[in-house]
């Protein structure tokens, strides 16, 4: 069958998809049209489901009751995550009063920020627009997603939180969950396993051929230098990305109870696919 798969031009999304992609791990069951979106615009895509498998945010699946979240394919920080960068040092108490640029209001990272702080003034753009929105005083300070928690200093900044860090000490060591791949649960559970293992063998993959998926990840560097890209690709494509297993799946599951205690999320359900 074919099915349509939204992913982001960022690196490790590329990275995830190489073997899929490029036909080097074919499946008897599915050819693959890919779309490719910025992360937010998936996000508000799969509320009103268009594609029949795409990467959302964690924060997002609390407006999707349409899909099921496939184990493999999760962007999970393991003792770090979206950072608060800024022109200069600030005390918690002054950042919780500053105009933050944040990368969407869907967005893992938006959520954790708020689940840290507290509700805060903002203001939204496209993630890669918000270190020079810092760096030239348009905003206080700005959440930094993708290969921009890595390169902040070259860009005239410095880091005055690790949101990932916080959520490591807050949770007892739980990864950070950022980003995964859901699939439209009308399409059945016996659909959704058989695409699940689809993907976890295309991470493998490139797991297998680091040399060559970072070839590939290349197209989405966006100029920054292949040491940096090679650096993000292994933060966020690790062990949980092939398998969330109970740790993932905890990670989730503390997020959204958390956030809805917070009352910054709606009721929701999640459908995680069983093991």
């Amino acid at each position: 069958m074919e099915i349509s798969v939204g992913h982001t031009p960022d690196s490790d999304d590329a990275f995830m998809f190489y073997g899929m992609f490029t036909g080097k791990v074919v499946s008897p069951d599915f050819t693959v049209k890919h779309v490719i979106e910025d992360i937010e615009k998936l996000n508000r895509k799969a509320t009103n489901p268009e594609l029949d498998v795409t990467a959302v945010s964690v924060h997002a699946c609390a407006y999707i009751p349409g899909y099921t979240i496939l184990r493999s394919g999760g962007s999970f920080g393991i003792r770090y995550g979206p950072i608060v960068t800024a022109k200069k040092q600030m005390t918690l108490d002054e950042i919780k009063k500053c105009k933050i640029a944040i990368p969407g209001k869907m967005t893992s990272a938006f959520l954790l920020l708020q689940l840290m702080i507290g509700k805060f003034d903002y203001v939204e753009m496209n993630f890669s627009d918000i270190p020079e929105a810092v760096r030239d005083g348009k905003v206080d300070a700005g959440l930094v997603i993708h290969e921009t928690q890595l390169s902040y200093q070259q860009e005239g900044n410095i880091k005055i939180v690790d949101v990932g860090e916080w959520w490591d000490k807050e949770t007892g060591g739980l990864p950070v969950p950022l980003g995964i791949n859901v699939m439209k649960t009308s399409l059945g559970m016996d659909t959704i396993h058989k695409f699940d293992r689809y993907l976890q063998e295309s991470i493998q993959y490139g797991l297998d051929n680091l040399d060559a998926a970072l070839d590939y990840a290349m197209q989405y560097s966006r100029g920054k230098p292949r040491e940096l890209i090679e650096k993000f690709v292994k933060m966020y494509v690790n062990n949980v990305t092939v398998n969330m297993g109970d740790k993932g799946e905890e990670s989730i599951r503390r997020l959204f109870e958390m956030a809805k205690q917070k009352n910054l999320i709606p009721e929701f359900g999640l459908s995680i696919a069983i093991k």
